[in-house]
């Protein structure tokens, strides 16, 4: 045995790629334990679609990480075929080289991580060089590719003078943004100095002469798997920034290979920026025969937290049918339940989940989401300060609901400074909190998912930081909506719907309106839509009960 090849199956204790920090919470390591899950359920899809066939022992499967950052999925699979093919390349050394420059093939996100794949992958971050276990490669790169590319600015009003590269006077756009991923150019517009964040493998109009140009133009790969980048931060981060994980998920379906795997955030299933086309796409597509999903991201990657879980799914492209789903909470896996993936327009997560919501929805009656008014409904922003905090409205004015940091704050304002939704400022209605709960489920297990609504006394208006729910007829009414939202069943059905913190219009569409006339319990509804004490027991232990009080404590 050679001394290459010795030293690439000599064992690591601790693995080094456990030890790693993230890049960010969007470029996020994954942990090889998880990576290795992933890979079984890949060989078990495999086997299945080939008559019991070992995917380790043939020297013909091609595997393409597109968007690979420490390596761990090349080095697992690599690891795996060396076994694999022992019976039909007997020699190690051939063996190894084989696997290396045939088999294996990835696409780094930046330099530093192509050549922290490259050491993953061949013992040295140069192909080719002294120390690396592959012996055919003559370029410093090997089957891992990275060169540096740029955003394509589309969409700019605003113009500067700066200087190109030669020193010569040139005008540009300033504020456009990439015509491929939706990049803000003022963020990462910035000069060679900083990475461009400009993925190759989304940022072009042609997948496939992408990949010939890199690899080969008669490559066409058996297996994707890989864990792509999930937002494009604009260097800021923050929830305003825009998901494109789902762009790397659409282009590598384009490149249709046998079998795709990936890892991704689980809030495009009832939610995200810009998602409702491809969760619509991705439901609808009955090729997506594995679903694994946790509700707690760091049941999966121990040290980042990731809003509203995480998941990754199996594309079989020959092999049509139900979804395996298996949904993790708690330390429980729930399932696998054969399911179809678009039997709603989002995704309910947990089977047992959707046999209450069928329930629920079979009496057929008015959606509540008819009473909810849409984002920032009197047009006053969540930082709107014309109105003095804590004065009695007088002639002229009414009282306003507003937030002061995390305090619930009241005061007046000039009635002529609102001009959207008039109509409902002189009317019984309730001001329903836009940011519920998010983080606290992911922590504790379970979760409030709404605040305490408001009640909203006529003469009032709020800020963005609200929705409102009305017109009501009167006091009695509102209090008894108010009731009725505090029940661990509505708030249970408006969860269904909520991905991560902020509660809007939309997620209360199963929700149902009930008659006005009661203080409405639990009790009361579990009778109403049948539900078992079985399934009681499983809404309250993530629901947590809200004590009944004043609404409008303010």
């Amino acid at each position: 045995m050679s001394s290459k090849a010795s030293f690439a199956l000599r064992g690591r204790n601790p693995d080094v790629l456990n030890c790693i920090a993230n890049l960010s919470n969007d470029e996020v390591f994954t942990p090889p334990e998880f990576a290795n899950h992933m890979l079984d359920n890949l060989a078990m899809a495999w086997s299945k679609a080939n008559n019991g066939g070992d995917l380790w022992s043939n020297p013909n499967v091609t595997f393409l990480d597109p968007f690979t950052k420490s390596g761990v999925f090349l080095r697992e699979i690599a690891t795996r075929l060396i076994l694999g093919l022992e019976a039909v390349i007997p020699d190690l050394e051939e063996r190894v080289d084989h696997i290396l420059s045939k088999q294996v093939f990835g696409i780094g996100i930046s330099d530093l991580t192509s050549m922290l794949a490259r050491r993953s992958l061949y013992c040295s971050k140069w192909a080719n060089g002294p120390h690396s276990i592959a012996n055919s490669f003559d370029n410093a790169d090997g089957n891992i590719w990275f060169k540096r590319i740029e955003h394509t600015w589309v969409g700019g009003k605003e113009r500067v003078v700066t200087a190109n590269k030669d020193g010569n006077s040139v005008e540009k756009f300033t504020n456009g943004k990439c015509k491929y991923c939706g990049a803000s150019q003022i963020a990462l517009d910035r000069g060679d100095s900083l990475e461009s964040h400009a993925y190759a493998f989304i940022h072009t109009d042609d997948i496939d002469a992408l990949i010939a140009e890199l690899f080969g133009a008669n490559m066409q790969f058996d297996v994707i798997i890989g864990n792509p980048p999930y937002q494009m931060t604009g260097g800021g981060g923050g929830t305003n920034d825009s998901p494109i994980y789902q762009l790397f998920v659409k282009q590598a379906m384009k490149l249709e290979p046998r079998l795709l795997s990936m890892v991704i955030p689980s809030r495009f299933m009832a939610g995200g920026r810009g998602l409702s086309e491809f969760r619509a796409e991705f439901l609808a597509d009955d090729r997506v025969r594995t679903l694994v999903d946790f509700e707690n991201a760091k049941d999966a990657f121990p040290t980042v937290g990731i809003g509203g879980g995480i998941c990754y799914f199996l594309w079989d492209r020959d092999n049509p049918g139900l979804c395996e789903c298996t949904y993790h909470r708690g330390g429980l896996a729930i399932g696998p339940y054969d399911r179809k993936l678009d039997e709603f327009e989002v995704f309910v997560r947990d089977k047992r989940a959707v046999d209450i919501l069928h329930k629920v929805l079979a009496l057929g009656e008015e959606v509540f989401e008819g009473l909810v008014s849409g984002d920032t409904p009197f047009g006053l922003a969540t930082n709107f300060k014309d109105y003095k905090q804590d004065i009695e409205p007088g002639k002229g004015s009414v009282r306003l609901y507003a937030n002061h940091g995390t305090r619930r704050v009241s005061g007046a304002m000039a009635r002529s400074a609102i001009s959207k939704n008039t109509p409902l400022i002189d009317v019984w209605k309730l001001y329903l909190p836009v940011a519920g709960s998010g983080r606290e489920r992911e922590k504790t297990g379970v979760d409030v998912v709404l605040g305490p609504p408001i009640l909203g006394e006529p003469g009032s208006a709020c800020t963005q930081t609200y929705l409102v729910a009305g017109p009501l007829d009167s006091k009695a009414e509102a209090v008894s909506v108010e009731s009725y939202l505090r029940t661990r069943l509505a708030r249970f059905l408006i969860s269904l719907r909520k991905p991560a913190q902020h509660v809007f219009r939309g997620m209360y569409r199963w929700v149902p309106v009930q008659a006005w006339d009661r203080k409405w319990t639990d009790a009361d509804l579990y009778h109403k839509y049948g539900i078992t004490a079985e399934e009681q027991a499983y809404i309250e232990s993530f629901i947590k009960p809200m004590e009944s009080g004043k609404a409008a404590n303010v």
